[in-house]
């Protein structure tokens, strides 16, 4: 089985190198204990955004396989990887150091063992107060709040029946989900996207604590303009869902053209 972590960055220079042997060192000892019968080839996908500091060469000389994406934003990043994977599992974090990536062989496992078809990570569980600004918390906990009201009939099949982080970007999920879900947006609301996405389809989604860190190097987020058009997405999405669910379909935008990854 053939399993790929997608990485988009930009101006990473600083962390690549450190998010790049982390991973490669927990798939290797995976692969001698609890993947030994059966190891997986692993791959890492770094999808930069043109960066100025050399993050590609740095990626590159680590081993891992470089796609420039000049357009911007980081659903497009995920976009251009997603299609570029050759994962049968593909996993998914930030180059900037902030998530764990020593844990995806361990995640893979359990994806497989559960048969689960979709697994993000909870940052909010143990969070680092260091690791988020107030700011950007703030920010979470109001979209969070509203995925929970908005979208509370879609959860009921979500262990706990909530999503407790709904901006994380750390997934682990099987190759198949792609051709399920509808997915169009090009920046940051692509992560409430995707979620939302797994939920409407019935797939089954699990979500996980896991630590994560203070990034390496300045912020990219801007947490008020980022966090309103989050929310305006969100808004947008729940008005397109009733007009499908009152068209009768039994799966929103699950058929014809509409189904699948934007390229």
């Amino acid at each position: 089985m053939r399993a790929s972590l997608v990485v988009p960055t930009l101006n990473e220079a600083a962390s690549i190198a450190h998010v790049v042997r982390l991973f490669r060192t927990a798939a290797a000892e995976a692969n001698a204990t609890v993947f030994r019968d059966d190891p997986i080839d692993w791959e890492v996908l770094v999808v930069d955004g043109a960066s100025k500091d050399g993050t590609a060469a740095i990626a590159a000389s680590e081993g891992a396989r470089v796609i420039v994406e000049p357009r911007p934003g980081y659903g497009r990043a995920y976009l251009t990887g997603f299609a570029a994977a050759r994962g049968d599992v593909i996993a998914t974090a930030d180059g900037d150091a902030t998530y764990p990536v020593e844990t995806v062989p361990l995640l893979v496992r359990r994806l497989l063992e559960e048969r689960i078809d979709f697994l993000t990570g909870n940052r909010i569980a143990y969070l680092d107060r260091t690791a988020m600004t107030t700011e950007h918390r703030i920010g979470n906990r109001l979209l969070n709040a509203f995925v929970s009201l908005a979208y509370h009939r879609f959860l009921r099949d979500v262990p706990g029946r909530v999503l407790a982080d709904s901006q994380s970007g750390f997934w682990v999920f099987r190759r198949e989900v792609l051709e399920r879900v509808h997915l169009t947006q090009e920046g940051m609301a692509f992560s409430e996207e995707l979620k939302i996405e797994v939920m409407l389809r019935g797939l089954r989604f699990v979500e996980v604590p896991i630590r994560y860190g203070e990034r390496w190097g300045p912020p990219k987020l801007s947490s008020w303009r980022d966090g309103i058009g989050n929310l305006l997405f969100l808004v947008r999405k729940r008005f397109e869902v009733a007009r499908e669910s009152r068209k009768g379909a039994p799966v929103p935008f699950a058929s014809g053209s509409e189904a699948g990854v934007s390229r």
